[in-house]
């Protein structure tokens, strides 16, 4: 069974940076559409960025500028870099893959994963003022 296991998340103070990575475990993800989510105390979870399996990106509009989204097919590893952090950005950050069906970045962003897709454990990102 494919497993997603996330890493890279830590406390860092307003205008820092953080490079979040998800490792998949089991099987190749070079032909899943993926993506990072992220979900604050109290509230739903909210997707950040998608990338699909062409490397084509997408991100929810908070963090266009300032997150970027990428994979290393080869390593099997998916990647979040975080640039100029602030407090709201504070949360457990998730990366997931759709294994099944078709998908884009944009519908990873716009619609969410299917309800096949498979998630990692979560990292957890605090930003401070």
């Amino acid at each position: 069974q494919v497993q997603l296991v996330e890493s890279g998340g830590g406390s860092v103070q307003a205008g820092g940076s953080l490079r979040l990575s998800c490792a998949t475990l089991g099987y190749s993800s070079s032909t899943y559409c993926m993506g990072w989510f992220r979900q604050a105390p109290g509230a739903e979870r909210e997707t950040v960025a998608g990338v699909d399996s062409d490397g084509s990106t997408a991100y929810e509009d908070s963090v266009k500028g300032r997150f970027t989204i990428s994979r290393d097919n080869a390593k099997n590893v998916l990647y979040l870099q975080m640039n100029n952090l602030k407090p709201e950005d504070t949360a457990m950050y998730y990366c997931a893959a759709e294994i099944s069906g078709p998908c884009s970045a944009r519908t990873v962003v716009g619609r969410g994963m299917g309800a096949s897709a498979v998630w990692g454990q979560g990292t957890l990102v605090t930003v401070s003022s």
